[in-house]
């Protein structure tokens, strides 16, 4: 039985511990840590058979019983969390991005160098039902060489735009799991950048220097070109699509809703519209990259999702802002130099 301490408890802290507590059956949550802890929160813990809470996170690092920390807190706390749990022995789980500074992630790299223990970043998309399947094809050779990728990702609302301020912005906010998605389907990292956006849902993203509306075009390592879009708003739901066409066919999935029923009537053809947004179309992927997590370290084996695997989507995230700033294609290896 592995002993789990999560720093954080909003959203995905709280996705995290319920999978553990409900389908995660070699692990148990000792330990949740939030600065801004509630009694509502402490209530909710407890009936997920959480057995402390509290405010202070070392408390989690510092434990001699935990054997592995989920940092699930603001951006800004995971490398230097991610640093003080390599340090104290724990292997980690950490919700992306690992920081939207690549020297920081470079001491993390530094870290695991000299205590290596094991370490995931959360890209919980690779765990979808319907991505891993695509996967599965292109790597079974199903499609033959890859030539092209299409990704669509749409928010079915636009975040806060108290969010939306000290979110990274949307390419190391939201596209950052495309990007993920982009190598996990191509089989190879991203040589080449260009993205273009617009503001055409709110005009507070311009006052926060951002944009609602993109479009962002990879050029990856085996020649494959990625096309991605992304949308902050799309009306009928959370659009999450994937398609790759090889030089033997091509593979795509649809997205997933409450049913597949369809009615056919005089006033036409319809369906139910997609899951609303991640929690809905996500909670398994949640749930099984946990248990991956839980499973390398019971098995000693790699994780699914590296610090490289980290690394990669936080450059290319980088250099599609930069090609957004310069209007032209931003080589990787431009955000490398740096």
């Amino acid at each position: 039985m592995i002993t789990v301490g999560i720093i954080g408890a909003g959203r995905i802290g709280k996705v995290h511990a319920e999978s553990i507590s409900t389908k995660v059956k070699n692990a148990r949550v000792k330990i949740l840590a939030d600065p801004y802890l509630s009694e509502e929160t402490k209530k909710w813990a407890k009936e997920m058979s959480v057995e402390k809470t509290t405010k202070e996170y070392r408390e989690v690092i510092d434990d001699p019983q935990i054997d592995a920390v989920l940092i699930c807190s603001s951006t800004n706390t995971h490398s230097p969390i991610s640093i003080e749990a390599i340090q104290a022995g724990k292997h980690v789980f950490c919700e992306k991005p690992i920081d939207l500074d690549i020297g920081k992630i470079q001491e993390v790299m530094d870290a695991l160098k000299k205590n290596p223990v094991k370490y995931q970043v959360g890209f919980n998309r690779r765990f979808d039902h319907n991505f891993a399947a695509v996967q599965a094809a292109v790597k079974a050779g199903k499609v033959g060489d890859v030539h092209v990728v299409k990704i669509t990702s749409r928010d079915p609302e636009p975040p806060s735009m108290d969010y939306v301020k000290i979110s990274g912005g949307i390419f190391l906010d939201m596209a950052i799991h495309d990007f993920d998605m982009a190598r996990f389907l191509a089989g190879c990292n991203a040589t080449e950048v260009y993205a273009q956006g617009s503001v055409l849902v709110d005009p507070g993203f311009s006052e926060a220097e951002d944009v609602d509306t993109a479009v962002i075009t990879l050029k990856m390592e085996n020649g494959a070109i990625v096309v991605i879009d992304n949308s902050r708003k799309a009306v009928y739901g959370y659009d999450q699509r994937a398609e790759v066409f090889g030089s033997e066919g091509m593979v795509a999935s649809a997205n997933d809703s409450a049913s597949t029923a369809v009615i056919s009537n005089a006033q036409g053809v319809t369906g139910e519209k997609p899951l609303f947004f991640f929690l809905e179309r996500y909670m398994d992927a949640y749930a099984t990259e946990i248990k991956c997590f839980i499973d390398a370290i019971e098995n000693n084996t790699d994780t699914p999702l590296g610090i490289e695997d980290g690394l990669e989507p936080v450059l290319m995230g980088l250099a599609a802002k930069k090609s957004l700033k310069e209007h032209r294609p931003v080589k990787i290896s431009e955000i490398l130099e740096k």
